[in-house]
C-alpha cells in the first residue's frame, strides 16, 4: 500500500534517511551522470520538510520542501524532485508535486514558491501552475530554467 509521509530532518528515521538519500543518490547522481554536492546542508534546516511516498517500506517518490530565504529570496522552493524508474508510468510526479505545492501554500500562504526546473520538464510544471521566468541555463551539467509558482494562480 501506498503511503505518503512529511517530516522534518530529526523526524527522520536513520533508515529513512539512509533510503531518501540513496534514491536521491541513485537518480541524480548515478542515473543522470551528474556528480554534485548532493549533500547541501538544506535537508537538515529546521523549516525543511521532507516529502515522501513509500511503497513496502521503500521510498519511491520524494521532494523537499524548502522555506522561503534559504534557496530563493521571498520564495520558498520544491526541490530533489523524483519518482523512482519503474514507478513513473503511475503518474506519481503529479501527486507529489500537487501535494508539494499545498505544503508550501499551507506553510507560507503568501509566498510564490521558486524551483530551478530541468527544462525538459518546463511542460510538466507548467500543468501544475508554475511560469518559466529564465532563460536556460546550465546548473550541474543539466540545462535548467527558473519557475515560479503563485497561489493566485492555482487550481488547487
Amino acid at each position: 500500500m501506498l503511503t505518503w509521509h512529511q517530516q522534518g530532518f530529526t523526524e527522520l528515521s536513520l533508515f529513512t534517511l539512509y533510503d531518501l538519500l540513496k534514491v536521491r543518490t541513485d537518480i541524480f547522481v548515478v542515473e543522470q551522470n551528474c556528480p554534485y554536492p548532493e549533500l547541501d546542508n538544506i535537508d537538515k534546516h529546521d523549516n525543511t520538510k521532507h516529502l515522501f511516498a513509500l511503497l513496502e517500506g521503500n521510498p519511491i517518490a520524494y521532494a523537499r520542501i524548502i522555506a522561503p530565504n534559504i534557496s530563493y529570496q521571498n520564495h520558498s522552493s520544491i526541490g530533489r524532485v523524483l519518482v523512482i524508474e519503474n514507478h513513473r508510468k503511475d503518474k506519481l510526479g503529479h501527486q507529489l508535486v500537487k501535494r508539494a505545492i499545498q505544503s508550501c501554500i499551507t506553510q507560507w500562504p503568501d509566498i510564490p514558491i521558486k524551483i530551478g526546473a530541468q527544462s525538459h520538464l518546463q511542460g510538466f510544471y507548467q500543468k501544475h501552475g508554475f511560469t518559466t521566468t529564465s532563460e536556460p541555463y546550465i546548473e550541474d551539467g543539466i540545462e535548467h530554467v527558473t519557475m515560479v509558482y503563485s497561489a493566485n494562480n492555482s487550481d488547487i
